[in-house]
């Protein structure tokens, strides 16, 4: 076994067994704006295919009057890349690039036909997107196709969230 383990303490409370009492987990789970209750979950790092699936994710809202949730998900990189440690820890790097896109879907004009609010995660996109959407109970992620080398060796995100998600996914071109 790698690293140390650190003794669980006698006295500690389990918060919640999602097992057990899956209510618990998501009374403990801070809450969302209800207003963005089932609404549309849509991926968006201001490239063009992610652009086009806001776009799409906007009409798609305003059908449904419902609102639309734009997640951004923020780069985040193991420990043992600077510290050489054993433990994967991960950590965020530092990215302004949410508050640029903030910036420019505040100014947008085909964002005031639908309410709308900007999330920030980090972590693996496929999984922060499937936990946006079980958080709102999102009617469907709506996310761009990946067009390239990189998406054909690694396996894109909308492929792998089409696989794994628990709501409609709608895949753009």
């Amino acid at each position: 076994m790698a690293g140390h383990e650190i003794p669980e303490p006698a006295d500690r409370k389990q918060v919640a067994d999602h097992v057990s009492d899956p209510l618990a987990v998501e009374q403990t789970r801070a809450s969302c704006d209800p207003a963005f209750r089932h609404g549309v979950v849509v991926g968006f790092d201001g490239s063009t295919s992610s652009e086009r699936a806001l776009a799409y994710a906007i009409g798609m809202a305003r059908r449904l009057g419902s609102g639309l949730i734009i997640v951004h998900v923020a780069n985040r990189l193991p420990t043992t890349v600077w510290a050489g440690c054993e433990p994967p820890v991960f950590v965020d790097v530092p990215d302004h690039r949410t508050e640029v896109l903030g910036l420019e879907l505040a100014c947008a004009d085909y964002l005031a036909e639908v309410p709308w609010i900007l999330v920030e995660r980090g972590g693996d996109i496929c999984h922060e997107l499937e936990e946006v959407g079980q958080e709102y109970s999102a009617d469907a992620i709506v996310v761009g196709s990946t067009h390239g080398i990189v998406g054909r060796i690694f396996g894109s995100v909308a492929g792998r969230l089409a696989r794994r998600a628990q709501r409609p996914v709608v895949v753009i071109p």
